[in-house]
């Protein structure tokens, strides 16, 4: 199994002032070998390390974790998309094998940040390099998100924790209209990660999760969608077997082949993982 959205740090109060006091458990150091019981509880043999930071500093200390933990299949790194030396960056990050895509956090950015044009010039050149982007947004977001990937129909997408719908307040009407247009779009993936964290994070039950599992998996297919924890964020309201068993027993009915693409192959091919030693 391969988990495709797993974060790390050295916690910091101020670098990490996005950890609220709400989240006090995530306010300590999450390093892969913190990670070990859940990757042999799981039989999860790969994971990709996904920016938690906007520096490079953190594309580095991703970078060289991933050199003393093989599990490490590959990075989702970040880059000032927006700099004049862009390309050159880019041309950089391409040398090392292990970093397959970018991530900048725009659920926390204001409206009309997709639209900027310094913005759509970095990711313009992420397909020279064969680099993924990963959309992170909420449900708010989805409409400008639309008319992004548009601008860009060979560029390979993936959209984090299917854009955080409200499954707290059972809300579904605007980002089910969304979803379903932005999976139009062939090269637009979407991850099966991070939403019990959009749930009530005590309270709630499996039955929360179906229309919203329901919705992705007719609009995405078994091709195009991809198993993610979210470790771990996800602790928070949950442990990552509940999260893991949850889509198990979603997907109880499914084919052996279309559990393998949810939870490995299509991560390999999205990715392009090695997956070898």
């Amino acid at each position: 199994m391969i988990d495709t959205h797993v974060h790390f740090w050295n916690y910091n109060k101020v670098k990490d002032a996005w950890i609220t006091d709400d989240m006090k458990l995530l306010q300590k150091d999450f390093l892969p070998e913190h990670f070990q019981t859940e990757l042999k509880e799981n039989k999860v043999d790969g994971i990709v390390a996904v920016q938690a930071d906007q520096s490079e500093q953190e594309t580095s200390f991703l970078f060289e974790l991933a050199k003393k933990n093989p599990e490490i299949k590959g990075i989702v790194a970040w880059v000032d998309l927006q700099k004049e030396n862009i390309e050159k960056r880019l041309l950089y990050y391409s040398q090392s094998h292990i970093i397959k895509g970018f991530r900048h956090i725009v659920q926390a950015e204001p409206e009309g940040f997709l639209k900027h044009k310094k913005f759509l010039h970095g990711i313009k050149l992420l397909k020279n390099f064969n680099f993924t982007y990963d959309i992170l947004i909420y449900e708010k977001q989805l409409n400008e998100a639309i008319d992004f990937v548009n601008q860009f129909p060979e560029q390979k997408f993936i959209i984090d924790h299917c854009a955080k719908p409200a499954i707290k307040n059972k809300s579904i009407s605007n980002w089910k209209k969304g979803m379903q247009e932005i999976s139009q779009n062939k090269n637009v993936y979407c991850k099966l990660s991070g939403l019990t964290t959009e749930a009530d994070w005590i309270n709630w039950k499996e039955k929360d999760f179906n229309p919203y599992f329901d919705c992705v998996f007719e609009y995405f297919g078994t091709d195009r969608l991809l198993f993610g924890s979210d470790w771990p964020v996800m602790l928070v309201s949950g442990t990552y077997t509940k999260w893991k068993n949850l889509l198990e027993k979603y997907m109880h009915n499914f084919s052996a082949e279309e559990k393998a693409k949810i939870f490995r192959e299509n991560a390999i091919e999205f990715y392009n993982l090695n997956t070898e030693g």
